[in-house]
């Protein structure tokens, strides 16, 4: 397994006139098959809200869910069950699942009780999912439909930390409308996964699947994007590093040695990563002059291998005395998706301040975005939003997390 690593800027021409220009590196990654790859095995914790809120048919439909995933796993696969209220029990050990019929006897015993404690059932799962890590792609699932009323907050984001220090990749799961948007985001934007929102109980089984879908596709881990920028060329001061496919995520960025490094986790085979750079760089001399080399540092699991580094690539700019614009149309998709979340994120920050109309139009703002990337889905979503806000209505907490994802993601259909 290899690293597939596709740069492309805006504009690859730059004015010899201008002491300063700024433009955006759009940069594809994605594990490539060498055709000589093993099946890379799962290590996979699926951590469960059994709450007293969850009782009924949430509950009933996310335990067919998980059971659903027990029939989808190889022979190679690991799995363990968490169950949590205010406190948390291992329902499934950490094992190569040899008797299916009774982990699911073990899941349908769940009953829904008790509070919500998320770090209890997230500690007890990292120490389960510990125990299978070797030559593995680790992961948790992690679903709730409540607040972290018992437990603590800012322990789970430490947690989360600990998670990529381990290199555990946390998914998060927001079941009906009651969650902490906030900090399951946070959990999966730090544990380098995703946040899914199951509106309704129905839902439950293809979220699962979906999320199941991509672990299984991922070929290699711990992946680091790093950057040695050219003299002259330097991030811009504020968010300078975002992903924006698959899913949207502010990515902090390190630095290391005389370089920088931004973590991006795990590598599928079948779904890009897609990473944006805010670039400034400097006057420079007419003709092609490279801006930074690029190079991915990360792990294969199946050849038991670890930090690995690819070739180093050179991006290089054009610099003309008459400058003629070229933009790239694709790197333009990119910088809008960026758009969109953070012009929601604007929105939802102006609403929390009791701005509504501000809100309203950063919302409608964001959906002429998601228009002009082709996003009907989101548009929608976040136009009928801007919508109730202007005629006076307040938006429902179902309606504040569905607008979260939209603007962190491209609807499935």
């Amino acid at each position: 397994m290899k690293v597939g690593l596709h740069p492309a800027l805006n504009d690859i021409h730059l004015d010899a006139m201008q002491p300063s220009n700024q433009r955006q590196l759009s940069i594809a990654l994605r594990a490539i098959s060498t055709g000589q790859d093993r099946n890379l095995p799962l290590n996979l914790c699926l951590v469960l809200d059994h709450s007293g809120s969850m009782n009924g048919r949430p509950l009933e439909t996310v335990k067919k869910a998980a059971i659903s995933l027990i029939e989808r796993l190889n022979p190679e696969d690991r799995l363990s069950v968490i169950a949590f209220d205010h406190r948390a029990k291992v329902l499934v050990k950490n094992q190569i699942v040899t008797d299916p019929q009774s982990v699911t006897k073990q899941i349908n015993r769940l009953s829904a009780d008790g509070g919500t404690a998320i770090d209890e059932g997230l500690k007890l799962g990292m120490e389960e999912v510990a125990k299978g890590k070797q030559e593995t792609v680790s992961q948790i699932f992690l679903l709730t439909d409540g607040e972290n009323e018992h437990g603590d907050n800012a322990r789970c984001l430490k947690l989360s930390e600990v998670a990529t220090e381990y290199k555990i990749t946390l998914n998060t799961l927001g079941f009906g409308a009651h969650w902490n948007q906030n900090i399951l985001e946070k959990i999966a934007d730090i544990g380098g996964g995703t946040l899914s929102y199951i509106e309704q109980p129905e839902q439950a089984l293809n979220e699962f699947g979906r999320l199941f879908n991509r672990i299984q596709a991922v070929g290699l881990t711990n992946a680091y994007l790093l950057f040695d920028l050219m003299p002259k060329v330097r991030f811009a001061e504020l968010k300078p590093v975002a992903q924006v496919a698959p899913d949207t995520i502010e990515l902090p960025v390190q630095p290391e040695n005389n370089r920088f490094k931004v973590r991006l986790g795990d590598l599928m085979t079948d779904t890009e990563r897609v990473v944006l750079a805010n670039l400034y760089i400097g006057q420079l001399p007419q003709g092609r002059q490279a801006i930074t080399n690029l190079q991915v540092r990360y792990d294969d699991p199946a050849a038991d291998q670890e930090a690995i580094l690819s070739e180093p690539m050179s991006v290089e700019v054009e610099v003309q005395s008459v400058y003629k614009p070229a933009p790239n149309a694709q790197v333009q998709q990119s910088i809008l998706a960026l758009a969109k979340y953070r012009q929601t994120q604007i929105a939802e920050a102006k609403l929390q301040q009791g701005d509504r109309a501000g809100a309203a139009t950063m919302l409608q703002t964001a959906a002429k975005t998601a228009i002009q990337m082709g996003d009907k889905g989101a548009a929608t979503v976040l136009q009928t939003n801007a919508t109730r806000l202007q005629s006076g209505e307040d938006l429902s907490e179902a309606d504040r997390k569905k607008t979260r994802i939209v603007s962190k993601t491209i609807l499935q259909e």
